[in-house]
């Protein structure tokens, strides 16, 4: 399984590049790198800009349809991946939990897609896509439609329940993203405070 980060956000919303603004001393897109790098040994970053990762051993591609949001990313993750199935993740989720990770990967012969369904919704961008998701993707991104799920009723999908998720991510954290200003007082504060009580 090949571990896709997708890394084609303009960063709008933070009105600069936000992938390499430090969090807890570390660059986002390096928290991101450290856990997901021990798990796969083949990881792809779907990125417009190949040379700001040029420093990690990962594979770097760029969009095969720009501009197409997640979904064309996703999509250009699992054509140019090197297994049956790619473990996609948001570039800017600085608090992945490896032992989810790990739990999701162990059900990955189970379906097509196996997603986390939490209070909040589904969350696509901590999912597991097989190889058979393409067509039905194609078909989505020949219409125009970007939305993610909107291709699930043409492929076999898990569901990884909350009583799974909590068991190894009790506060949820893992599908917290920073897009704002905001977003990152508050992930830096949750990284201080988890520090604090690591040295407690």
């Amino acid at each position: 399984m090949t571990g896709i980060i997708l890394a084609g956000g303009k960063s709008l919303r933070m009105g600069e590049q936000k992938l390499f603004l430090r969090m807890g001393g570390v660059p986002l897109f390096e928290r991101v790198y450290r856990v997901l790098k021990p798990i796969f040994d083949d990881i792809l970053v779907v990125a417009n800009n190949p040379e700001w990762f040029r420093s990690y051993r990962v594979r770097v591609v760029r969009d095969i349809l720009p501009g197409r949001g997640a979904l064309g990313g996703i999509y250009t993750g699992l054509r140019c991946a090197s297994g049956d199935a790619g473990f996609c993740f948001a570039a800017d989720m600085p608090f992945l939990n490896a032992g989810l990770i790990r739990h999701i990967m162990e059900r990955g012969d189970e379906g097509d897609v196996i997603i986390p369904r939490t209070p909040d919704g589904l969350q696509p961008l901590h999912a597991i896509y097989s190889r058979r998701c393409l067509l039905p993707m194609e078909k989505l991104l020949a219409e125009g439609d970007l939305k993610i799920v909107d291709f699930f009723g043409d492929v076999t999908v898990v569901y990884v329940s909350e009583g799974e998720i909590r068991r190894y991510d009790p506060l949820l954290l893992s599908f917290l993203n920073v897009n704002t200003r905001q977003d990152l007082l508050e992930a830096q504060e949750l990284i201080t405070r988890t520090q604090e009580m690591d040295r407690l």
